[in-house]
């Protein structure tokens, strides 16, 4: 199955927190999308691997994703090393994307800008044909995707790119909410912490307004890129 948009995230629910919106209006155009996560979040206060995978397939079945996947990396010890760098670059050949969606290059957790960094470098040398994976026993084709954005998480980085997603907001909370271990839940008897609490959600609603605001739209997600992007045709900007 070619997937048309891909976001990979460093844990369950980062995808949800910081892309989901666009995943949703990509969705509702027709589009292929997915989210692959890297670990299983297992360091997390809170819950467990296992309900984490729970809240994973939860969060899917909202966002109407025809793929998502777990690599099983070592939350918290994953590194940029040959070995996950062609983890992700087999699932990259697997599924040729166009567009990949990853974490943040700067963040106030460390893993987000470590998958930032790994899953760059795998998005470029997945290109590379003198690259060996194989899939199912069968040589896999070399494959780039010709746009890699990063989202955008807790700490405020100037995007270049808005993505207006007020009409799927709602959606988008719900799959935030599937996480009912990771974040404000009155009815969970669990050690609070940074993202349980509900100012947290809280400010994931201020930074879409913030980010809405600037292109004339309720609701918004941000996304950087490390190269230049063009457009055809300047009168299809906001």
């Amino acid at each position: 199955m070619k997937i048309d948009i891909l976001a990979f995230a460093a844990h369950p629910d980062d995808a949800e927190l910081s892309c989901s919106g666009t995943l949703l209006k990509q969705k509702a155009l027709g589009r292929k999308t997915g989210i692959i996560d890297l670990t299983r979040g297992e360091l997390g206060t809170r819950g467990t691997a296992q309900t984490r995978d729970e809240e994973a397939k939860n969060a899917a079945k909202i966002l109407g994703l025809d793929v998502r996947e777990n690599l099983g990396m070592r939350d918290g010890f994953f590194v940029n090393d040959e070995a996950h760098q062609l983890k992700v670059i087999t699932k990259i050949r697997q599924y040729q994307p166009e567009i990949i969606l990853i974490n943040a290059l700067f963040d106030r957790h460390p893993d987000h800008a470590k998958a930032g960094l790994l899953l760059n470098d795998a998005a470029f040398l997945a290109g590379l044909s003198k690259i060996i994976t194989h899939l199912d026993g069968k040589p896999q084709e070399a494959w780039r995707p010709r746009l890699v954005l990063q989202f955008i998480q807790d700490a405020y980085i100037k995007p270049d790119v808005v993505v207006d997603i007020t009409d799927v907001w709602e959606a988008k909370m719900l799959s935030i909410k599937a996480y009912t271990t990771q974040f404000y839940n009155p009815d969970l008897d669990e050690q609070q912490t940074y993202i349980s609490k509900p100012e947290f959600i809280k400010s994931v609603e201020a930074r879409a307004r913030e980010f809405g605001k600037a292109i004339g739209a309720t609701f918004a997600e941000g996304f950087t890129s490390k190269k230049l992007l063009g457009v055809d045709d300047i009168f299809t900007l906001k």
